[in-house]
């Protein structure tokens, strides 16, 4: 029993449920009259809202400075979270609640000030070498809010729970902070044997150095100035939980004057940025310390079961219970005979670990031996889905939020899109008015770098236009890029439109601005589709280059060919398509002479996404002046071979090259005065990794095969490589059956034994045939 006292510390470890029931029960013994919590002081306005059962864990206590959007931290809390508890306990009981840590509008301004001195510093680094290297990585320390983490272990150099653990005997800090705390009961005496743990821990260790030392100092020094305040108020019992590590810094002789005049010596004249703070759903996979979350746990999903199942007697059953429904749905097999042996074996090992109840280690070694089969693959199953668990957490309406983030959430319960941590795949059908705004919103989100869809590749192609396909999995990070795109606009809508508009102004490249029109047309933004347009109109009117406008054109044309299944008007993308055909059919030859292998390599692929867009079209206008610069391409002397020989079997697909034409033109390209690497790379063009016309055009296999058996020993070895990749491409039935060919004699009839025919023998089984059939006798 804990005695009263002015002020008690009660050390905890972050999210561990032996912490969290100890700390609840110590609480409802000693009933303090103030509860001070290790957080930000930003967000003690949103303490109230914990009463609210509709705030459930888990969730995160969010601060992010406005100005800087990418300045954030989090403070996550689970069911199973000491602060969780203590925070529930003190609204409960209508006790005064506030937190204590050093507050994010000081944290965060050191934060900036250190990244910005970080950041000049290797500018003027690479200003000094002047070097012909690659530009140096940006190394400045990272905003990212799960890596900068106020745990007050990850501040040390080492790890304290790692020296205790391994003077107990155990491999790693996790397992002995499990056994001694996480998995025994709620005894009250647990918080005095952490504060001497911590003690001893603290005396030995080496004092830390930098700015790590310097934000601990300040945050111990603001949490002892917050419970002389709770003092000077006139509370009788207050209750402060914090950090293990900090309760030797706080229990001391706080109100000496020297140590009050050297805090507010350290505190005065802090740096300062303006900071917000509210409440975000929070998931259980980004609570383990596997995510980057530097406070995290490796199994919250396990530590959840320990918080709601005390009992050492029934819990194992109740694990390895989890463990068989989950491996029989996923097929498979697990029987009641096997959870039977899995708990007497795992209470086995726990027996001769001298330990009271089997843990984690004892139940997975358990799970391998006997609900597995000795296999080890089904545990990264169970990893995944138990020990830390898919849950996300769910925050009311009430909460303060940034509008963007209030629409998102009414389209959310409009559309019944429910944001969910566990991945799922969503088809929609393009075709039901519901879908199709499904899909806008997805797509709107995807444009404001909200990835919480991603569209599958074969999402359009699976089912027809009608369709499309995503894979839906909601981050708690998108909290944080909600909050940065905000500034684009209140509604998904109106930042969507802002953002395209900002990113026409930034976008070179014609190719990206035909992408950024595919991205506004799915998304239906019809102010920001002219916008883009009129930007791409603009552009392709003063560029010379075809290869630009040739890439341009796959994503038009996949704009316009969804345009009708998603209810926009295409007009004035259609005509802006068809302009940008016509000035690439006039600069195609010319953008085709002196290119080397790479380069000709990259315009064959554009050459035939261009084709592919353009006979999407089919529009006459725009064929015709396409196919004649196919043929003025294919008939050019200074152009790539590689590029005439892709342009001539455009033509013979398209039925535009009749067969005798296409024997000229290989006779001409593979004539024994032709260079034999120029030869090569037209043929390679001219295959177009397709065997088709080789396999049925008896005058192209000919032409190629005299081609091939006329180059000397020295020409076949130099265009050999070539020759080895043009056929490589090829499927493996084709190569196969141009094998069966190549084996064939001159002439393609292979000799045979002439079987004689006996004409009387073949009449014989004709009446019979002709009565099954039904055709009367003649």
């Amino acid at each position: 029993m804990i005695t009263p006292m002015t002020t008690q510390f009660f050390g905890i470890r972050h999210h561990g449920p032996g912490c969290a029931r100890s700390l609840l029960a110590a609480l409802n013994a000693w009933n303090p009259d103030c509860v001070l919590i290790e957080g930000p002081p930003e967000a003690d306005d949103l303490l109230v809202h914990a009463a609210d059962p509709e705030l459930r864990p888990p969730v995160a206590l969010l601060v992010h400075c406005p100005a800087e959007p990418t300045l954030a931290s989090f403070y996550p809390l689970a069911d199973f979270s000491p602060e969780w508890q203590a925070i529930s306990w003190a609204v409960r009981a209508s006790v005064p609640t506030r937190f204590i840590d050093l507050p994010q509008t000081h944290a965060m301004a050191m934060r900036k000030a250190r990244d910005d001195e970080e950041k000049a510093r290797l500018a003027a680094e690479e200003t000094a070498e002047k070097s012909d290297t690659e530009p140096k990585s940006d190394n400045a320390l990272p905003a990212n809010p799960e890596n900068d983490t106020d745990d007050p272990e990850s501040a040390q150099a080492t790890d304290p729970l790692g020296w205790l653990a391994e003077a107990a005997g155990y491999g790693d800090g996790e397992s002995w902070w499990n056994h001694m705390v996480e998995e025994r009961g709620d005894g009250t005496d647990l918080f005095t044997a952490i504060a001497e743990a911590m003690r001893e821990v603290r005396a030995q260790a080496p004092a830390p150095t930098g700015w790590r030392a310097e934000r601990e100092n300040l945050r111990e020094a603001h949490m002892r100035t917050c419970i002389r305040q709770a003092q000077a108020q006139g509370h009788q019992r207050i209750a402060v939980v914090c950090g293990a590590w900090h309760v030797p810094a706080l229990e001391g002789d706080i109100a000496n004057s020297k140590t009050v005049k050297a805090d507010a010596q350290l505190l005065k004249g802090l740096s300062k940025l303006k900071v917000a703070a509210t409440w975000v759903p929070w998931s259980y996979p980004h609570l383990s310390s596997h995510s980057g979350y530097g406070a995290g746990v490796d199994s919250p999903g396990w530590y959840d079961y320990l918080w709601q199942h005390t009992a050492h007697t029934s819990r194992a059953i109740g694990w390895l219970t989890r463990v068989a429904r989950l491996l029989r749905d996923e097929g498979l097999d697990c029987s009641s005979a096997h959870v039977i042996e899995g708990v007497r074996l795992a209470e086995t090992v726990a027996a001769l670990r001298n330990r009271p109840a089997p843990g984690l280690d004892e139940l997975n070694e358990a799970c391998v031996t006997v609900l597995c089969h000795g296999e080890a693959a089904p545990l990264a199953l169970i990893q995944k889905r138990l020990i830390v668990g898919d849950r996300l957490g769910h925050i009311p309406e009430g909460v303060p939020a940034v509008p963007l983030q209030q629409d998102i959430d009414q389209q959310q319960k409009t559309l019944r899109l429910k944001p969910e941590a566990l991945a799922k795949t969503l088809d929609l059908d393009l075709r039901k008015e519901n879908d199709l705004a499904k899909s806008r919103l997805l797509h709107r989100l995807r444009l404001l770098d909200i990835a919480w869809g991603t569209l599958s590749q074969t999402g359009r192609s699976a089912k027809g236009t009608f369709h499309e396909v995503w894979n839906l999995q909601w981050q708690p990070e998108f909290a944080i890029q909600v909050i940065t795109a905000s500034r684009w606009g209140n509604t998904v809508e109106q930042a969507a439109v802002a953002l395209a508009a900002e990113r026409i102004q930034s976008i070179d490249s014609l190719a990206e601005l035909a992408e950024l029109m595919d991205q506004v047309m799915l998304a239906n933004l019809p102010a920001a589709v002219s916008a883009v347009a009129q930007a791409l109109d603009d552009r392709a009117a003063v560029t010379g280059d075809a290869a630009q406008l040739l890439a341009t054109l796959p994503p038009l044309a996949n704009a316009l060919r969804y345009g009708s299944v998603r209810q926009t008007d295409a007009n004035l993308l259609a005509d802006l398509f068809d302009r940008i055909v016509l000035r690439a059919s006039i600069g195609l030859s010319l953008a085709c002479i002196s290119l080397d292998e790479d380069a000709a390599d990259t315009m064959r692929k554009n050459l035939l996404d261009a084709d592919r867009a353009i006979a999407l079209r089919k529009v006459e206008t725009v064929l015709q002046p396409w196919q004649n610069a196919l043929k003025q391409l294919s008939n050019s002397e200074q152009a790539a071979s590689l590029l005439r020989g892709v342009a001539a079997r455009l033509q013979l697909d398209a039925n535009l090259l009749p067969p005798e034409a296409a024997a000229q033109l290989l006779a001409r390209n593979l004539s024994t005065g032709a260079d034999p690497q120029q030869a090569a790379a037209w043929l390679d063009g001219f295959l177009n990794r397709n065997a088709t016309v080789l396999l049925h055009d008896e005058v192209v296999w000919g032409l190629v095969d005299g081609w091939i058996s006329a180059l000397s020993d020295d020409n076949f070895v130099r265009v050999l490589p070539l020759i080895r990749r043009t056929f490589a491409a090829f499927e493996a039935a084709e190569r196969r059956d141009l094998s069966g060919r190549v084996r064939r004699p001159a002439g393609g009839v292979v000799k045979t034994q002439v079987a004689t025919w006996d004409e009387d023998r073949a009449q014989l089984p004709v009446p019979l045939l002709r009565g099954m059939l039904g055709l009367t006798a003649g």
